[in-house]
Formats: structure tokens, sequence, C-alpha cells
């Protein structure tokens, strides 16, 4: 088809004349709606990108071995995921006071971890409660 017939062809349906194939002998052309095609194109780009969400996991300073067995299987499934990981430990009343108790229950899951975590902050205290953030390797 001579170049213009499809621009009479296009206008007439109200779309554009878009080249897509210039190498070609002769160029190859499409009649298309180019602003939706770009759109497409930028949706099909972001949706390329893996959104990373914030999982948290609430602890206490005393734990039970047992539940704290538990939370780090919540903890291993978020990261395998590829999630981020808050652990928070919350404090009660004079709980406070023995900061140490509750060093320990991070150190642990800092080792549980190390081989598949980094640990992007580190144990902080925040007012009442005990903050730390992990992301997979």
């Amino acid at each position: 088809m001579d170049i213009r017939s499809a621009l009479k062809l296009a206008s007439e349906n109200d779309l554009d004349l878009v080249e897509v194939a210039p190498a070609a002998q002769p160029p190859v052309c499409k009649i298309m709606d180019y602003g939706k095609y770009r759109y497409q194109q930028g949706k099909k780009n972001t949706a390329k990108h893996k959104t990373i969400s914030l999982k948290e996991i609430k602890v206490r300073p005393q734990i039970n071995e047992h539940d704290l067995l538990f939370k780090m299987n919540h903890l291993k499934r978020f990261l395998e995921h590829g999630d981020k990981a808050k652990i928070t430990m919350m404090f009660r009343g004079r709980e406070i006071v023995h900061a140490s108790i509750a060093q320990k229950v991070f150190r642990r899951i800092t080792e549980e971890f190390s081989e598949t975590a980094n640990i992007e902050q580190a144990p902080k205290m925040e007012g009442n409660r005990m903050t730390m953030v992990l992301v997979p390797k």
C-alpha cells in the first residue's frame, strides 16, 4: 500500500501510521493507536519490577522456645519469598530494664539467618520497643 492511502486510512479511523521495521525493504508500517501502544509498553516495563514488601514479626523478651521457632519459620518464609522482614520486640512495664534478654533473642535470630539474610537495620531501641530489619541475600 502506498504512503498516501495508508495515511488517509489511518486518519479516517482516528489512528496513527507507525513505522515498525524501517530496515526492511520496503519499510513495514502499521496502523495503530500510538498513545495506547506507548501506555501498554510502559505498563509492561513497570510490571517487571518486583515489589518488595516489609513483613513484620512481633516477639516478646520472655518468648518461649517453641514460639520463637514458630516465628523464625515465618521469617524464613518471608525471606525466601523475597520480602524484607522487620522483627519488633515489645517491652511491657519493667521488662525494658532487661534489654540483655532481648539482645540474646535478636542474636539468636541473627545467627539463624546469617547465611540467608543481611541485617539492614541492627537492633535499635525506639521507645518501649526494639526493632531489627532483615533483607534476603
